[in-house]
This record gives structure tokens, sequence and C-alpha cells, in this order.
């Protein structure tokens, strides 16, 4: 593999974020490429107002690495990325949220880790930055503390999101929406990688290919925390494998956890709202499955 015939394209999804936008795009603006690859970036705006084009241009303006700017004015996040995508060019793509910014090395690490394992794509961690000190709760809670696993393990589709992942453009589906816009507020990515793997597309972790989650504020609002929650336990009935099992298993967690709420209270705030989420969650699933919308919104915002 050489320089000329491996160009990564970075994909950003943004809504009304421009700030952390522009702190993204500046830790992309010189990434070590050990002469391996080009890259360039695609920023797709789910915001009918284009919030983030002056961002993108003011970026296109001081900055050597191409970048090109989209919107999609349908509220989806599903949309947001298949318009990514339908902007990027090159062999790869890579994925990155908003609100996270990376590392000099972060996409070399990923390209070297895809390349060497010969494999359909690689995710790596995020780990969580607070510009301000969150309440203790919060830290205790462990709410913004992500999964890790060893470099080189495989991946399931329960595991996976676009949140930090480089991917072989080739994989995608040629005669269907990479990304279903039925998922509402999240599930998406999982239900892509469920369908990627299923055609027989292997991906891996690696555990130093690190991208920063910027948790501000707002998001320790306990109703954020909890709107979120049934949102993302709305979207879990779409998936193909949800089945009466999981009803039952929801059935049975909600009068579980409304009984342990005392308790939890008990021996902490951090555990009390834990499991207030784990409730939100098969709250949100059981709803779904009869019709009901708690959380009308695709995205929660605060």
């Amino acid at each position: 593999m050489n320089e000329e015939s491996n160009h990564i394209c970075v994909c950003i999804c943004t809504y009304r974020r421009p700030e952390l936008l522009k702190r993204l795009l500046d830790s992309l603006r010189d990434q070590d490429t050990g002469g391996l690859f080009t890259y360039s970036i695609v920023v797709s705006d789910n915001d009918s107002a284009r919030s983030a084009e002056a961002v993108a241009a003011e970026f296109a303006r001081s900055s050597s690495v191409g970048i090109r700017y989209c919107a999609e004015p349908q509220r989806s996040v599903s949309l947001t990325r298949n318009r990514a995508i339908e902007n990027a060019r090159g062999d790869f793509i890579a994925f990155l949220d908003d609100d996270e910014f990376t590392t000099k090395d972060w996409l070399r690490t990923l390209f070297r880790a895809c390349s060497e394992r010969d494999v359909a794509g690689v995710l790596g961690p995020v780990e969580s930055h607070f510009d301000q000190a969150p309440p203790d709760w919060v830290v205790k809670g462990h709410f913004y503390q992500h999964s890790v696993s060893p470099t080189g393990s495989v991946v399931s589709w329960t595991k996976a999101r676009t949140g930090n992942v480089l991917f072989k453009k080739a994989i995608l589906p040629q005669n269907e929406l990479a990304f279903r816009p039925q998922f509402r507020g999240g599930g998406a990515d999982q239900d892509f990688f469920r369908r990627m793997i299923e055609q027989g597309h292997v991906f891996v972790w690696c555990e130093e290919a690190v991208a920063y989650e910027v948790v501000p504020p707002v998001r320790w609002k306990r109703s954020f925390m909890l709107r979120r929650a049934l949102l993302r336990g709305g979207a879990t009935p779409l998936h193909p494998t949800f089945g009466a099992r999981d009803i039952v298993k929801s059935m049975v967690a909600v009068p579980a956890y409304v009984f342990a709420l005392p308790f939890a209270f008990v021996l902490g705030h951090h555990r009390f709202m834990s499991l207030m989420i784990k409730l939100c969650d098969h709250l949100g699933r059981l709803l779904a499955c009869v019709g009901i919308r708690p959380i009308k919104v695709a995205y929660v915002t605060e």
C-alpha cells in the first residue's frame, strides 16, 4: 500500500455545535500520515440554518487539508451520515462525532491497524474529556466511561458505533442506505455494523487509536440522561434481532428496578441515577412496542 492508492475521508456529522466542531477540525488539521495515505474531511450539517457552514469555510481558508461541506435539512442522524458518505471520496471512511477531538497520530493508528490485520474496519476507544469538573455522582457512576477491549479483538455489532471508526468504503451496501432512517435517535450505527458483520466483514478493536469526547455540563442534567435513555430504548425494537425474549426481559426489569430504587437512593445518588437510566431504557422499549413515543425529537440536546 502507498499514499497514492489510499485516501481516507473523515466524516463528521454535526448539529448546532460550532465551537465543538471547530475544536475537532483543529485536531484534524495536521494528522501524521506517516506517508501511508492522504486524507480529507466532510462536514455533514443536520441544521437547516447551516450553522456549521461558516466553521467549515474558515477551516478551508486556513488549512491545506481538503474539506467539503454538505447539509441534510431533514432532522435525522441516519440521513446525515448517509449524506456524508455521498460526499466522501477515497478508499476509506472514518467517522467522528462533532463533540470529539483527536491526537495527531489518531488516523495513522487506525489505518495501520486496518491494513496490518487486513480487516474491513477498526474501532477505537472514546475517552471522556471534561472542560469543567463534573459533580461527584457523575464521576462515581461512570456514566461517560466507555468500554475497552484488547487491541486486535473482534468487535461484535452490539459494541460497535460510529464515534471513532475507520472502514473500507468498498463494504458499503450498493442497493440500500448504509444507515437506515427508521432509527430516529440511535441504533442506526449498530444496525449498520450488524448487517456488515452478517455479510462476513470483520471489525477489530485498536486500543491505541483514542478519540476524546467533550462532556459539557448539559450532559450532567438528570433530565438529559433519562430522556436520552428513553430515546435509545425506543429504537431497540427496530432491530431484527429484537423478539419476545427481549420484551419479557423488559417487563420483568421495569417493576424490579422500580422496587429497587429506594434502596439505590440510600446507597448513593450515582447508584440511583444508574438504576433510573436502566429503567428508562427498558421503559422506552416497552412503550415503543405499543406505539408510544415519549421522546418526539430526533436528538436529545438538553
